[in-house]
């Protein structure tokens, strides 16, 4: 409901004067009809002014008690809300719109100049410092939108059309005025200056902020604490920033923890990123994208559900024209301790990145990969990291730790380790193996592929991996399609397992987190370039589609691969060919999981206990491990090995039981 305001009465004047109030113009200040001036001294007020009641007690740390109200403070062009308390205001606060329930104590300067669009429009540099992927960001960015405006840069049309969406948004959101949401609570900061607050954030001994949002909410508040410099910024709902981090050009998504010194520049990071200590320059980091420690520089790559390890660096310069060059790291990938890529580089999902490697690589197509430095030359291992450990729990813990507490979830995320996008990387590196066999011989000692080597042992031991993977993700889809359902003839299986739609025949695409059909994005992109889709929650809404019906979609993919990879047709399928499947299905799963029960066994071995009972018997030695680390068969990790592999044994048999039944 809009409130409705009244001018001073003579006595509230009066009173104001006594209480050390100052205005050159009383006539300019407009007051709600309950308004008391009670709670209002040393305040000097200057351009239009408009004042609520102050009636509430705030509660401060350490259970201290003040009455809402205005104290030691200069306003100007300022819009103060109900119940709100501002005290010791060292400068002035300017050009505001201060909602209710706010609280701002020991501020220097808060203040609007000119029109201000609070970060939205700022152009990021990303992925090519020279500025050639540059992206305007936006409060609502998602990052398959932004996955779009950085890659595809070959559809200047495309670009074109969405930058003039961008446009209109920021002109839209764009005022002389900066506003200080409900709730929102200031603390002991400096400078803040051309910034919009969302409701409930809380600002505590920030140090400066400059044109920038914080796009918080009662779900997810927003936290910005000591000494924090932000500028050309936006910040959505459930962000950290802590202890000296230092943002410029920077968009940051939701529940991203940024702290402990880190810098960040001309980068975007989405959804459950954490960055500490260390330094980022260019990158667009997806979701999950993660850095701990110090030295570690990332710069000039595209990165999603990244662990970088500590000393991780990249080169993007060659001191010839510049730092043009850019690196891709596909998702659930991971860089180990002082390791190096020099950029233009390709890194396919899921690889483990050892050592340095001065060379240009593509491993795209082969994801699951060991990349590691050996006598100065980059060894690849293909499918190796299948069978860690490592890879299981990364993907378990990924959908337990999303932080997001805001309904409205910007990024679209899917988790699945197999998926459409892996399982097509996985066949396209079964025919580079088996053509490098062919090129080669099939008794060399080792295969040179994109500037790496690869020995003989690891590339059968790849073609035997990717096999059984491929053979797990299609026998899961064959099962969840045949899951519940009764049938009792072999025409009933073939009709279930008719695909709902033609969406997800072809190639499939990893848009920053959402896996989907090639031809649901093109379709999506054409709309945009043909003006059919003109609005950037338009776009937002098809991309949360995608998502929703992506099951539907896998569906139509893996049966047209089953097809091909298994050579079963729908119009061949009986129950005994479902049954022979399932049991290659059981027989993978079954292998897998003994690979990742052997590879969690030796984090329990003998040379992982060294440095256990440091000053004990070897019994203590033993002892102390265990009531550390706890024992191997009791590990919660190990149980639920144990178990995938007793209820996938389970799942096989009753699906295998429903088919005996048919005659």
């Amino acid at each position: 409901m809009e409130k409705i305001y009244r001018k001073l009465t003579s006595d509230e004047i009066n009173h104001l004067t006594s209480c050390f109030c100052h205005c050159d113009n009383w006539n300019l200040i407009d007051v709600v009809e309950n308004f008391s001036p009670k709670h209002i001294r040393n305040v000097q007020f200057s351009g239009h002014i408009k004042l609520g009641i102050y009636q509430a007690e705030i509660t401060f740390y350490g259970g201290i008690k003040r009455k809402s109200g205005i104290y030691d403070a200069t306003l100007h062009n300022c819009t103060i809300g109900d119940n709100v308390y501002i005290c010791n205001v060292k400068n002035y606060i300017a050009n505001y719109v201060i909602e209710d329930d706010v609280v701002i104590d020991n501020l220097e300067i808060l203040a609007v100049e000119g029109i201000s669009s609070f970060g939205n429009g700022t152009q990021v540099a990303t992925l090519n410092e020279t500025g050639g992927r540059s992206v305007k960001i936006f409060d609502r960015l998602s990052a398959p939108l932004a996955y779009v405006m950085v890659m595809y840069r070959h559809r200047p049309e495309l670009i074109q059309a969405i930058n003039d969406m961008i446009d209109q948004y920021t002109e839209g959101v764009s005022s002389n005025m900066g506003l200080i949401s409900k709730g929102a609570k200031l603390l002991n900061c400096r400078t803040i200056k051309n910034a919009k607050i969302g409701p409930y954030s809380k600002l505590d001994g920030v140090k400066y902020i400059h044109n920038g949002t914080l796009n918080s909410c009662i779900e997810d508040p927003i936290h910005v604490g000591f000494d924090i410099i932000a500028e050309n910024f936006i910040a959505s709902s459930g962000t950290w920033l802590t202890d000296g981090a230092i943002v410029s050009n920077c968009f940051i998504g939701q529940a991203y923890h940024l702290g402990k010194q880190y810098s960040a520049e001309n980068s975007m990071f989405f959804a459950n990123c954490i960055g500490f200590h260390g330094e980022a320059c260019s990158i667009f980091a997806g979701p999950y994208t993660v850095t701990h420690h110090k030295s570690t520089l990332l710069i000039a790559g595209y990165f999603s559900f990244l662990n970088a390890g500590s000393g991780s660096n990249q080169s993007n310069h060659m001191y010839k024209l510049g730092p043009i060059h850019q690196g891709v790291v596909e998702r659930g990938s991971k860089t180990t301790s002082d390791s190096y890529l020099l950029w233009p580089a390709k890194v396919g999902a899921f690889t483990l990145v050892m050592g340095r490697h001065y060379r240009n690589f593509d491993t795209s197509n082969l994801p699951f990969s060991y990349l590691i430095e050996s006598n100065d030359e980059s060894v690849l291992v293909p499918g190796a990291n299948l069978r860690s450990v490592g890879t299981i729990r990364d993907a378990q813990k990924w959908p337990k730790r999303d932080n997001r507490k805001d309904p409205d979830k910007l990024d679209e995320i899917n988790f699945n380790l197999l998926s459409p996008y892996t399982i097509q990387k996985m066949l396209k590196g079964i025919d580079v193996l088996k053509a490098l066999q062919k090129n080669s011989g099939e008794t060399s000692n080792f295969y040179s592929y994109q500037s790496a080597k690869i020995n003989n042992s690891s590339l059968n031991s790849g073609l035997h991996l990717y096999d059984v993977a491929i053979t797990k993700f299609l026998g899961n889809s064959l099962i969840k399609r045949l899951e519940i359902t009764e049938f009792t003839n072999d025409a009933e299986i073939q009709r279930r397992l008719q695909p709902d739609t033609p969406i997800g025949e072809g190639e499939w695409l990893d848009l920053a987190g959402l896996i989907a059909p090639k031809s649901a994005i093109d379709r999506l992109l054409n709309d945009i370039e043909g003006g059919k889709i003109d609005s950037l929650e338009n776009i937002l809404q098809v991309f949360r589609a995608i998502q929703r019906n992506y099951y539907t979609y896998e569906w139509t993919w893996a049966i047209k691969t089953i097809a091909k990879y298994w050579k079963k047709d729908i119009s061949d399928f009986t129950s005994h060919e479902v049954i022979d499947l399932v049991e290659k299905w059981r027989k993978s799963v079954i292998e897998l999981d003994n690979s990742i029960y052997a590879d969690a066994k030796k984090e329990f071995t003998l040379t992982s206990k060294t440095g256990f009972g440091v000053d004990g018997t070897e019994s203590e030695k033993h002892l102390d491990f265990e009531q550390v680390r706890g024992e191997f068969e009791n590990n919660s990790f190990v149980k639920e090995v144990k178990n995938h592999i007793k209820s996938k044994n389970a799942l096989a048999d009753e699906i295998i039981n429903r088919m005996k039944k048919i005659v």
